[in-house]
């Protein structure tokens, strides 16, 4: 547990300095399309309410109080979560290939470290969930604050204040990122869990058998795909209602748990046995 722990941190502290510019850009951004956003909406609103074209109320009526709503739905917000989806999408492939290609290659002095090679991959991983975890809670952090900047800057009359939690709850995207309950929470990650597994796995094969390896690795991937949405392509293909909703959220709870084993066993095999220093 103690390497485990280590392993964790020399991971994390690997990809620091790119996490920290991560946590900056999406501050900056965020905080500036917040600022422009209201400031834009206000000087509307100034502008249409000095000319006498229309009252406060008249304005609020045709264009909508300023509300998070408008805040979340602008690139400004947007542009940085799918900046930070993809840097760590990339970093999933990153922090094997670095390791393998980057100088020295450092994969053989992890390799040969006195602990399970199994152990490597899920520091890996957990480093991985750690920062998605972190960008996550620094995002809904940001929330409270721009809401704050938009409250100060949006006269009271012209805004429409909403509970930032129900708000977030009732929203898309955001209600994916931050579930409404630890039991959601729990299960969003944990499918994040076994994706990112499922492409460890692959990434082992490809390391393992090159070519070849690469094409069992995508096969394997799109295998684990189709047997965990199994209940609703069968229904979907089928035109027809088998399963409740609580019976299919069973059946792919039981299958991600056994994605999740079968990719930590095969995975286990391919470094222990296929792999070599």
């Amino acid at each position: 547990m103690n390497t485990y722990g280590k392993l964790v941190y020399f991971e994390f502290n690997r990809f620091i300095k790119l996490y920290l510019v991560l946590l900056v850009v999406t501050l900056v951004t965020q905080i500036a399309g917040v600022v422009i956003t209201s400031n834009q909406y206000v000087s509307v609103a100034k502008k249409k309410m000095h000319e006498g074209v229309m009252s406060q109320a008249t304005f609020v009526e045709e264009y909508e109080a300023m509300s998070m709503y408008q805040i979340t739905e602008n690139p400004w917000f947007m542009g940085p979560i799918a900046c930070c989806i993809t840097v760590m999408i990339i970093y999933a492939f990153l922090i094997w290939y670095r390791d393998w290609f980057g100088k020295n290659t450092f994969i053989y002095r992890l390799l040969m470290l006195p602990t399970s090679r199994l152990t490597i991959l899920l520091a890996k991983a957990s480093a991985i969930m750690v920062m998605v975890l972190g960008l996550v809670s620094f995002q809904l952090i940001l929330l409270t604050v721009e809401n704050k900047i938009m409250k100060l800057m949006v006269p009271k009359g012209l805004r429409m204040d909403l509970d930032l939690i129900e708000f977030i709850h009732s929203h898309g995207y955001l209600s994916i990122l931050i579930p409404p309950s630890f039991m959601e929470f729990f299960l969003y990650y944990a499918i994040g869990f076994m994706a990112l597994l499922i492409l460890f796995t692959a990434i082992l094969f490809e390391r393992s058998y090159r070519l070849k390896g690469a094409i069992i690795g995508v096969c394997y991937s799109i295998l684990a795909v189709i047997l965990f949405k199994a209940p609703d392509l069968i229904e979907g293909l089928l035109d027809k209602r088998y399963f409740y909703p609580i019976e299919i959220l069973f059946i792919e709870c039981v299958v991600m748990v056994l994605i999740i084993i079968v990719s930590l066993l095969v995975s286990r095999k391919l470094l222990k046995d296929k792999i070599t220093v």
